[in-house]
C-alpha cells in the first residue's frame, strides 16, 4: 500500500532489495520507478543501489546521490544537493534537507528522460551524502 509516507521496506544495500522494493509498488508507481531505475542503470556506470528510509537510493562512488520512492498518486525522484543542479529541479521536499530538490511523477509520460539523465550525471559528479555506503 502506497501512502503519503515512504514504504516500510527494510533498509538493505544492493540491487536485489531495490528490485524487490520496486516490484512491491502498485501501478503506475511501479512502471515509473522501473523506468527511473533503468535510466539510472543506462546513464551511470558503476551504479550502486540501496533501500533506505523506505525508498530506493542510488549512488556512484562516494555516497548516495538521489532517491526514488513511490507515494499515493506519484513517485518522488529527489536529488541530494539538487539545489546546485542546472536547471534546479522544481520540487523542494519536506524533511529531506535544505539542498534536496526533485520532481514528482504521476505517470511514466511525466519522466523527461533527457533532463533526468542530465541531472543524474550532474549530481553524481560531486560527492554524495555520506562517505560510506552502509
Amino acid at each position: 500500500m502506497v501512502t503519503g509516507k515512504a514504504s516500510p521496506a527494510k533498509a538493505a544495500v544492493g540491487d536485489r532489495p531495490v528490485f524487490a522494493y520496486i516490484a512491491s509498488l502498485p501501478q503506475p508507481q511501479r512502471a515509473i520507478a522501473e523506468r527511473v531505475d533503468a535510466l539510472a542503470a543506462r546513464t551511470l556506470p558503476g551504479l550502486e543501489r540501496s533501500v533506505k528510509w523506505g525508498m530506493a537510493y542510488y549512488g556512484v562512488g562516494d555516497g548516495w546521490c538521489f532517491s526514488c520512492g513511490g507515494f499515493a498518486g506519484h513517485v518522488k525522484l529527489m536529488f541530494i544537493n539538487g539545489a546546485a543542479l542546472k536547471p534546479v529541479p522544481p520540487v523542494t521536499p519536506l524533511a529531506m534537507g535544505k539542498a534536496t530538490r526533485g520532481v514528482e511523477l504521476r505517470t511514466v509520460d511525466d519522466l523527461d528522460e533527457v533532463q533526468v539523465a542530465d541531472w543524474m550525471r550532474q549530481v553524481t559528479a560531486v560527492p554524495g551524502v555520506g562517505s560510506k555506503k552502509r
